[in-house]
């Protein structure tokens, strides 16, 4: 069920400071969806393929549906036609692919980068290191890559009450996406999404400087699975 009320204060919190709320609707009905579209929502993250190929054909040409779990290469062709931004590219075999996809389809997609900031290895994502050394190598192949734009970095946060850590790992974050900005090898303007908090501690991440956050159950209520 819709907290209608939690959707109008948490966007007039973030609206003023630049931020976008992506509603993270994966496991959610349509129903659900269209109840936050028709207040105003147009950002919907999910992260299963065959869920999102299901939803979008259901709601108008003008949400942005972000693909925000760990896309294997082999399922970017699914979603290639109408994703709006990829959130977790973590290898440049995948980044290759997503160009291939886009040039099929003849549209360029935007996608970030996705940092392992969290104590925790199942988080997947890059060290700092391989985030610099993929982006030398599409620095290098831009030419072949012109279907597919790295517009940023995002990363989650290890999953504790421990507020400090979270607070020093979004400023890791953020470092690391200031000093991309300003690097030689990548200034290019569309570099500029910071994508870091979800419900439990998007306010933190805004603080230390996200600009994107995923909320869905301070939106959707709790998750439900299939076991």
């Amino acid at each position: 069920m819709v907290d209608a009320k939690a959707w109008k204060e948490i966007s007039a919190e973030l609206q003023p400071q630049n931020v976008t709320l992506v509603a993270v609707s994966k496991t959610k009905p349509a129903s659900d969806i269209q109840e936050l579209y028709d207040l105003g929502q147009r950002d919907f993250g999910e992260n299963y393929v065959q869920e999102l190929v299901d939803k979008q054909p259901l709601f108008p040409a003008d949400t942005r549906w972000h693909y925000i779990g760990h896309l294997q290469s082999n399922k970017v062709k699914y979603i290639a036609s109408f994703v709006h931004l990829i959130h977790a590219v973590d290898s440049f075999k995948l980044l290759q692919e997503i160009n291939k996809q886009a040039t099929k389809n003849d549209r360029t997609i935007d996608v970030l980068l996705q940092l392992h900031i969290a104590d925790e290895e199942t988080k997947f994502g890059l060290d700092e290191k391989e985030v610099i050394e993929l982006l030398e190598y599409y620095s290098a192949q831009e030419a072949q890559l012109q279907n597919v734009r790295i517009c940023g970095l995002m990363g989650m946060a290890t999953n504790t009450d421990n507020e400090q850590q979270i607070r020093s790992e979004f400023q890791r974050l953020q470092a690391v996406f200031k000093n991309l900005q300003q690097s030689q090898f990548l200034f290019k303007p569309y570099f500029n999404t910071c994508s870091m908090g979800m419900s439990g501690d998007y306010q933190i991440a805004v603080e230390e400087g996200s600009n994107m956050v995923r909320i869905g159950s301070l939106l959707f209520g709790a998750r439900q699975y299939n076991t």
